[in-house]
């Protein structure tokens, strides 16, 4: 699905670190102190960062705000971040929404149940700075160059 939420930055984008100020990311986590310390690490980025406390208010944020990437913790209440990621990934508004699952859990067993709720990536706590920022920067150049594409492909269609 593509994304209508085309922004001029974006349209002449070479996606340097300073680029990312086009992207939108949503943390997820049900402990203050994990949100508060990813906020400090992301800040610099750039990016437009908001934040849910739980997979009820996740689902809610990412369906009205359509972010580009999503730090998910996998435990927390009123709903798992592997039952969230599972209905982000079915739903055609956050189908394409990139998923980095953050959890404690490390057994291989929980690694393939985030792969089959459809998550991108994973992080393990706890979290590492360096590991952190280059991965979300990663994923998010990725997900910005997918948004180029697309609108290059719907200009295109519409000649």
């Amino acid at each position: 699905m593509s994304d209508e939420r085309e922004s001029p930055e974006l349209a002449d984008a070479d996606l340097h670190d300073g680029d990312l100020a086009a992207a939108t990311l949503l943390l997820v986590d049900d402990n203050q102190q994990n949100l508060e310390l990813m906020l400090a690490w992301l800040e610099p980025l750039g990016c437009q960062l908001q934040v849910a406390h739980d997979g009820v208010e996740a689902l809610e944020m990412a369906a009205r705000l359509r972010p580009d990437l999503v730090l998910l913790d996998v435990m927390m209440p009123r709903m798992s971040g592997f039952e969230a990621c599972r209905r982000m990934k079915d739903a055609a508004a956050t189908r394409d929404v990139v998923v980095i699952m953050v959890t404690a859990l490390n057994e291989i067993g929980d690694f393939e149940r985030g792969v089959e709720s459809g998550c991108d990536d994973f992080l393990t706590k706890p979290v590492n700075k360096l590991e952190l920022t280059t991965r979300v920067k990663s994923l998010l150049r990725v997900r910005l160059l997918k948004r180029k594409v697309d609108a290059l492909l719907r200009e295109r269609r519409n000649d």
